[in-house]
């Protein structure tokens, strides 16, 4: 079960990635906005890839491949720009469980345009999985009693990561996984690029660039690494064992967020704080628990056809 081990390092890592993208949003781009920071993620790739050309044939996907993998780097950084609206306003262990509903979105595409089947189980995991966000944007007692500033952010996010799934799917790329990845990053650099071409980020770019140069490049260079790494366990992983329950495993990251979180508070709140009260542990705990379930459903049903 050499398998288990590696489908594990995914969400482990990711965990990790989502509290070092909270860092680095409170302590370098509070004021600034998520746009600086998104420069700086987009072009962190290029680096990578004269590596990846001198060791693998970029050109074999063909010319729809490239496009549509490019599209799927614009479309990820897109994405995160939400995502780190959210991060910016609510608990990495908040953000966590709603982002998980990336799953549910991805079958709901993949049904329209792949026909897919939707199995009874699957449709309870993904409710699932909306009774998740519920629990994790639930306020009591107030006027406004859903977080509708963090919950549209992250839908907005899974949707877009969910099309990007599904365009790989279509057009049988996600095999080519270094030549993916190269044109993956071609296309989160002209994200960056025309980020760029904005004054009001270009000045904050250059401003934040001079100030904290190491530490801002350092951190995210490793976060880049860790996501990453992630990624290449549980593709391993979904070599050794059954995909579905990979991908399963994989729904388990809100779990590592969360203990992550709590971690943090009690021993490094330098570097992370998480509201430790009873009824918000309660709260985060029901909905990790939801979210963990439904992916289960949808995931192992899949592993049973």
């Amino acid at each position: 079960m050499t398998w288990l081990l590696f489908a594990f390092c995914g969400p482990v890592l990711w965990a990790a990635s989502t509290h070092i993208d909270k860092y680095l949003v409170e302590r370098f781009f509070k004021d600034t906005g998520v746009g600086t920071l998104l420069i700086f993620t987009s072009l962190i790739g290029l680096f990578g890839l004269p590596v990846i050309a001198l060791f693998v044939d970029v050109t074999a996907l063909g010319a729809t491949g490239i496009a549509v993998t490019a599209f799927s780097g614009l479309l990820y950084m897109t994405a995160m720009y939400f995502y780190l609206r959210a991060l910016q306003q609510e608990e990495a262990s908040v953000i966590a469980p709603l982002f998980q509903t990336s799953t549910l979105f991805t079958y709901i595409i993949a049904y329209v345009v792949l026909h897919e089947t939707l199995t009874p189980l699957r449709i309870l995991g993904g409710v699932l999985v909306m009774a998740s966000a519920a629990a994790a944007s639930y306020q009591p007692g107030r006027r406004l009693r859903f977080k509708t500033s963090v919950v549209v952010p992250i839908l907005a996010c899974t949707l877009t990561l969910a099309v990007s799934a599904v365009i790989f799917k279509y057009f049988a790329v996600k095999d080519a996984f270094w030549a993916v990845t190269f044109w993956t990053f071609a296309g989160e650099a002209v994200f960056g690029a025309v980020m760029l071409a904005v004054p009001r980020y270009r000045r904050q770019f250059l401003g934040m660039f001079r100030e904290h140069p190491g530490a801002v490049i350092g951190i995210n260079a490793a976060n880049e690494l860790i996501n990453l790494g992630g990624g290449l366990a549980a593709r391993y992983a979904s070599i050794l064992g059954p995909v579905s329950l990979v991908q399963a495993i994989g729904g388990t990251t809100s779990f590592f967020v969360f203990v992550f979180g709590v971690l943090l508070s009690l021993f490094l709140p330098k570097y992370g704080r998480e509201d430790l009260s009873r009824g918000s542990l309660v709260q985060k705990g029901i909905a990790v628990a939801l979210i963990v379930a439904g992916v289960i459903l949808i995931g192992g049903d899949a592993s049973a056809h």
